[in-house]
């Protein structure tokens, strides 16, 4: 088989990474079209992997000489692109936000199931970084007993003033929140969120750091610590606590080192590329090989509709402090080929 000829919608940091990686270091594929509102920047980008630009996005989806799309365009984009990729029949991966509200990620679902095989794959890096994949598979064999309750830390060195409470909710906790599906693999059902005293760092009337706590069908609990202003260091961390043991992992890399002072620590990661570079290697290379047979490889359209619902439960649990429940409409049967 030929490469795998993508288009990639918005190369902001995101998209400009996805489009250096499968231009240098992912196998069988090629970047042959750059998309971007900013045109001087998808020039350059389009300049370093060898593409062309397009600086219609639905044009770039249907043009001759694309096979398949990733898409790091705005959130409030993604319906239109999303399904014009269906409405051509090619794979997609687009990053997280499915979609910027439930009911259009759920129209996603719908139409995606209507065709013989997944198209659509949500960037859910997380699930390709090897700490995270080597505790699923510790929670599965049976070895600490049930599962009980996940601790999540995530902490963010800094943020613009624009990013608010909510956005801490649909841009950070997105990920806790299809990481708890991940490794627990059930539903959440509902998201309560505290919010203690403000940092200084806080701009006014934004809450940072909060604490969320979500809960599954099945009764376990997760909790969640989000900062956007911790000023230290990119910081994600989850710990399991299980019937029979604990295991947590993302302590960051190197030995812990204790220094003249009694300073010990560990290298911190500066930033979310930093820590999970690898697992956005590994989740385009496991994605384009996917691709390249007509489907996906990872979380699908209903994981993303999940975590939006989720988030939208986060949202107006940020806004009431009340335990919201998280409304998800029934799951669509793939129609048979």
């Amino acid at each position: 088989m030929s490469a795998l000829r993508v288009a990639v919608l918005g190369v902001g940091v995101m998209g400009g990474y996805h489009a250096t990686a499968l231009a240098e270091r992912v196998a069988h594929a090629r970047v042959t079209v750059v998309s971007d509102a900013d045109g001087a920047r998808a020039g350059q980008v389009a300049h370093a992997v060898g593409a062309r630009v397009e600086a219609d996005p639905l044009a770039a989806i249907n043009a001759a000489d694309v096979d398949a799309v990733v898409i790091a365009s705005p959130g409030s984009a993604h319906e239109e692109q999303v399904l014009a990729c269906l409405d051509r029949r090619i794979p997609v991966l687009c990053e997280k936000p499915l979609t910027l509200a439930a009911d259009a990620a759920y129209r996603i679902v719908e139409r995606e199931s209507l065709l013989p095989a997944p198209l659509v794959q949500l960037g859910f890096m997380r699930r390709f970084d090897a700490e995270y994949a080597a505790l699923r598979s510790l929670m599965a064999s049976g070895e600490l007993g049930a599962p009980l309750l996940l601790h999540c830390v995530h902490r963010n060195p800094a943020q613009s003033d624009a990013f608010t409470s909510e956005m801490m909710m649909r841009d950070s906790v997105v990920h806790e929140a299809d990481v708890a599906r991940f490794l627990l693999d059930e539903e959440i059902v509902a998201v309560t969120v505290k919010r203690p005293r403000a940092s200084r760092e806080a701009p006014p009337g934004v809450s940072d750091p909060m604490l969320v706590l979500m809960e599954t069908e099945s009764g376990r609990l997760v909790d969640v610590e989000i900062s956007g202003r911790s000023r230290v260091a990119y910081e994600v961390r989850t710990e399991l606590v299980a019937e029979r043991g604990n295991a947590m992992i993302g302590l960051d890399g190197g030995p812990l080192v204790a220094r003249v002072g009694g300073v010990r620590g560990r290298v911190q990661s500066a930033g979310f590329i930093e820590r999970f570079a690898t697992a956005y290697d590994t989740e385009l290379q496991r994605w384009v090989r996917a691709a390249r047979r007509g489907t996906i490889d990872g979380p699908g359209t209903w994981d993303g509709y999940a975590a939006v619902a989720v988030c939208a439960a986060g949202v107006e649990a940020v806004r009431t402090g009340a335990r919201v429940p998280v409304e998800l409409a029934p799951r669509p049967v793939r129609v048979a080929a």
